[in-house]
């Protein structure tokens, strides 16, 4: 496949993107990783892993930070009780982020996509946690981060490939299937990526 997608120079392109890790991906980290591209600008981009899962519970999570205490934890309903907490990727693995669809918002919450925000303050899960919540969501603990220029490169060195991301395949819980499902809504079968399929 060709870096078709990184001679733009301009900032924000790819914003609502998906990057879908190529087989050769170098850094094992991202290896089969699906990012969702929060924030792109000539200064750098950040996104989350939406295929990676943490191992603590969302309940845990809100006892936690004190949000809950364990009894009431228990009795979460099961919206909130089984989402699922995501690894956002390597850096600042302490901080949430919580994507989800734009029916929710508070003053914290920025404009990702039409339809799509970002919030990283405990009162979305506390919202969640009493079912006022946004329609769909997405935590993530850690995020994913670029320099200046470097995702860029990334992508013109057949490290990513990228489409548009849609709110089915981003919120979507089946999260195992994600990259396989990703890479088939664009026409791509995994093995005729790279040469190197199979060994990555």
């Amino acid at each position: 496949m060709s870096g078709k997608n990184a001679d733009s120079g301009r900032g924000g392109f790819l914003e609502d993107q998906f990057l879908i890790a190529m087989p050769g991906m170098k850094d094992d980290r991202f290896a089969r990783s699906v990012i969702y591209v929060c924030a792109h600008s000539d200064e750098g981009a950040m996104g989350l892993i939406i295929n990676q899962t943490q191992q603590i519970l969302f309940p845990d999570l809100l006892v936690q930070l004190g949000i809950m205490d364990e009894q009431e934890a228990i009795r979460l309903s099961p919206p909130a009780r089984d989402l699922v907490i995501r690894n956002g990727g390597p850096v600042d693995r302490s901080r949430g982020f919580v994507l989800h669809s734009g029916d929710y918002r508070v003053e914290s919450s920025l404009n990702v996509a039409h339809n799509i925000c970002l919030t990283a303050t405990v009162d979305i899960l506390r919202a969640i946690s009493t079912g006022r919540g946004p329609r769909s969501a997405l935590m993530a603990l850690g995020y994913s981060g670029w320099g200046a220029g470097q995702l860029e490169n990334e992508i013109a060195q057949n490290g990513w490939l990228t489409c548009p991301a849609t709110p089915e395949l981003l919120f979507d819980a089946e999260i195992e299937s994600t990259y396989d499902r990703i890479l088939a809504s664009i026409g791509i079968d995994i093995a005729h990526l790279s040469p190197n399929a199979g060994h990555a």
